[in-house]
């Protein structure tokens, strides 16, 4: 599943090691997302994960474009 996982991950300067520990949720799924290799991930997962980056679903999973303000 295409997401901008990867990209928030590194503007933000977190590790998957940081979603790990902050949200509970398992380093694997987290890997999967990281390298786009989930297909139907769960909603509650990506929930957390948006609420940890401070970004929206739809910046996370890449149905528009994820903005940096400068």
């Amino acid at each position: 599943m295409k997401n901008n996982f990867s990209i928030i991950l590194a503007i933000k300067h977190k590790k998957i090691s940081d979603v790990h520990k902050a949200t509970g949720i398992a380093k694997s799924t987290l890997t999967r997302l990281y390298y786009e290799r989930v297909d139907d991930p769960n909603s509650m997962t990506l929930i957390k994960i948006a609420d940890y980056l401070g970004c929206s679903l739809d910046e996370l999973l890449a149905r528009v474009p994820y903005v940096v303000e400068v």
